[in-house]
């Protein structure tokens, strides 16, 4: 045991160090809070932010680490084989392993990512700089291992996005809110409306219009008198105006702009009669706005905010209408149904039997059945339970039918012509 042996005995030690500090440095930047760290570097936090900066790419950021990380163990595993063996003779190969898979187990793995994970933000903030110049000193070779890498997985036809940050915030957030509900921490509720809010841009405005078979509507021929009376009858505050055919939606009329013009006319007795008698709608009714079915939520919140505006007719690729959309029925898809005192008392369309089957109306979208009942039914080929149905049984199913996919049995119990009006529905 000479100076020699005591100097490699040290320098394993300080590899061992260096292992332990590279295994805790990408466990702690990979494990950090992003959101946690820009809060922290809002504040002023020069290392949260280089931790920000350093986690941007964290391609390039896990080749460093991992290769500064595999140079020390195999330096320190090489340099433990050389002293075991001239230590034991050839015996000292199979020592020098086990010693080095205990001590860089215990003392490079567990130990350093035990404390970056119960620690993720405070450990990435510290790690920061050392990191931030190992990844500038291994920037060419971390380069040329990603390029390898790549190459080897096209030639397994497997092709790496980088660009995928916004879809994996989003799904982590998604991802932390059912954790939360499952646990009792986060109310369901709650966890509705963010998710709500999540899923704007990833939903169209066909998904949640009020579809043209319920659109209430004004023909412009009709006498003033009718029109008014129509308009005082309806709970709605705007109403389409068409003019010979349905499609053909000439205007919107505002309740308050037609009881302003109607004021203004019988405000004269002496020409009230005569005026009101010639009195056209369109001179009272707005322009009509138009919308592409396909228009995400979000897009379109926007566009109603910046036009002040709160009503749209969607129209599909050949400018047929297929229904209307106002900016509370976007709100309603974060914050659940809103009512007020002139709405009409709808009853609910959910209704659950003795047996434990749920009665729904057929034109229930699938969305607001899943927040309603905390179920899992797709949306991506019918926006509606009776879609749904139809799609998966390939046909107009008649009263009566029954049917099992996606872990449910859907029974049908109303028809009208050639539309699903009820169904009966029970978990398998």
């Amino acid at each position: 045991m000479d100076t020699a042996f005591w100097i490699t005995i040290s320098t394993i030690m300080g590899l061992i160090i260096l292992s332990a500090f590279f295994s805790g440095s990408e466990t702690a930047l990979t494990a950090a809070s992003r959101g946690k760290l820009r809060a922290q570097a809002d504040k002023g936090s020069r290392a949260a932010k280089r931790a920000l900066n350093i986690t941007e790419d964290n391609e390039r950021l896990i080749g460093s680490v991992l290769l500064g990380n595999n140079l020390v163990n195999i330096l320190a595993t090489s340099l433990a084989t050389a002293v075991f063996t001239r230590s034991f003779g050839e015996s000292g190969v199979a020592l020098a392993t086990l010693v080095m898979t205990v001590l860089i187990l215990v003392f490079a793995e567990v130990l350093p990512k035990t404390y970056a994970i119960t620690n993720a933000e405070a450990a990435a903030a510290r790690v920061s700089r050392p990191i931030q110049i190992c990844i500038v000193l291994f920037s060419p070779f971390a380069s040329a291992v990603r390029w390898l890498v790549g190459g080897v997985l096209r030639l397994f036809g497997v092709r790496s996005d980088t660009h995928m940050l916004d879809q994996a915030m989003r799904e982590e957030i998604a991802g932390a809110l059912s954790l939360g509900h499952s646990e009792g921490i986060v109310e369901k509720e709650d966890r509705d409306r963010i998710l709500g809010a999540l899923d704007l841009s990833e939903r169209a405005v066909e998904e949640i219009m009020l579809h043209r078979s319920k659109i209430e509507m004004i023909n412009a021929d009709q006498p003033p008198m009718d029109i008014l009376n129509q308009c005082l009858d309806s709970s709605y505050t705007r109403l389409p105006v068409y003019k010979d055919d349905p499609e053909n939606i000439i205007g919107v009329i505002h309740a308050k702009d037609l009881a302003r013009t109607v004021y203004r006319i019988m405000s004269n007795p002496e020409t009230a009669t005569r005026n009101f008698d010639s009195f056209d709608i369109r001179d009272v009714a707005m322009e009509p706005y138009f919308v592409p079915n396909t228009t995400p939520l979000d897009d379109q919140m926007r566009q109603f905010l910046l036009r002040h505006a709160h009503f749209a007719l969607i129209v599909d690729e050949y400018g047929s209408l297929q229904g209307l959309l106002t900016l509370e029925d976007i709100l309603e898809e974060i914050v659940g149904e809103i009512t007020d005192e002139f709405d009409e008392n709808v009853t609910s369309s959910i209704a659950q039997t003795e047996d434990g089957q749920f009665v729904i109306d057929g034109t229930m979208t699938i969305r607001d059945l899943n927040r309603a009942n905390d179920w899992a039914l797709p949306d991506t080929e019918a926006n509606t339970i009776a879609g749904l149905v139809i799609h998966e049984a390939q046909t107009i199913p008649i009263i009566g039918q029954v049917f099992s996919f996606h872990g449910f049995r859907f029974e049908v119990s109303g028809r009208i012509a050639n539309r699903i009006t009820e169904l009966k529905i029970r978990p398998l």
